[in-house]
């Protein structure tokens, strides 16, 4: 299927690895030109400007005007048709709410609300002198599966989704389009790497890290986390015109973890 993807201008976040890598990776596949953000960079970024079609731009998104400074690079390539907001970090707060700083909780939403929040600010003059484009938001299932354990995460994605549907209400007539996607687990550094979520919960709950790694998916209907790669796909379907009529909505990719209707 051709998604007409070729020759458009994207801007990603968070994309040195996981989701936002793979991201970057399948757009330029489908012929876009990618401005890709992260703080450090990595070596398949490197790896991915060496093809013309992907800069790689180091930035700290959590700051006030990172954001923008990022997106102000789609100049490069000549404006801006996609925006697809993906930095984000989760830390597990195994003391509970009380314990919770507010200085933990400022860093929570920088960097998981207000950096998309920014960069969508940033980028939607840009869309507009396109005549429209995509702004394509990864949240969480824990927007509407708030965990105590992740609750200041839980709170920063429900807002991401609350802010993107005002948005599509407000910008629809523009051909702007806004939709978010809220993965279950997903198979990165974010859940499975040194420090993250699964070895993490494996410390608290007396486990070895293969063990939470499989009590993790054990509510999951296809039994295993969800990869980068089909996140991914489901980003470039919505940032395509084969959605063309989509907007305003959330997707969920979780495997079967959530039950209800």
């Amino acid at each position: 299927m051709d998604l007409g993807l070729t020759g458009k201008v994207a801007v990603v976040t968070g994309a040195s690895k996981g989701i936002g890598l793979a991201v970057a990776t399948g757009l330029i596949a489908e012929g876009a030109r990618v401005i890709a953000g992260s703080r450090s960079g990595s070596a398949e970024l490197d790896e991915l400007a060496t093809t013309g079609a992907l800069r790689s731009v180091l930035v700290d998104l959590s700051t006030p005007s990172g954001p923008a400074e990022l997106v102000a690079h789609a100049d490069e390539f000549g404006g801006l048709d996609i925006l697809v907001n993906n930095v984000g970090a989760v830390a597990i707060r195994s003391e509970g709410f009380v314990a919770i700083t507010d200085e933990e909780w400022s860093a929570t939403f920088n960097l998981s609300f207000m950096a998309a929040l920014r960069s969508t600010r940033a980028a939607i003059p840009l869309l507009l002198a396109r005549g429209g484009g995509n702004v394509v938001t990864i949240g969480s299932v824990n927007a509407f599966l708030p965990d105590p354990g992740v609750i200041d995460y839980s709170a920063a994605k429900a807002a991401i989704w609350n802010l993107s549907k005002s948005l599509s209400n407000e910008f629809g007539g523009d051909g702007i389009r806004f939709n978010t996607i809220s993965p279950g687990p997903v198979a990165t550094d974010l859940w499975l790497g040194k420090g993250g979520v699964a070895e993490t919960i494996a410390k608290n709950t007396g486990v070895d890290a293969e063990t939470a790694k499989a009590r993790a998916v054990e509510g999951f209907s296809t039994g295993r986390f969800t990869q980068p790669s089909e996140v991914a796909d489901l980003v470039l379907l919505l940032a395509s015109n084969r959605a063309g009529n989509v907007t305003g909505s959330d997707f969920l990719i979780d495997g079967g973890l959530v039950k209800t209707l």
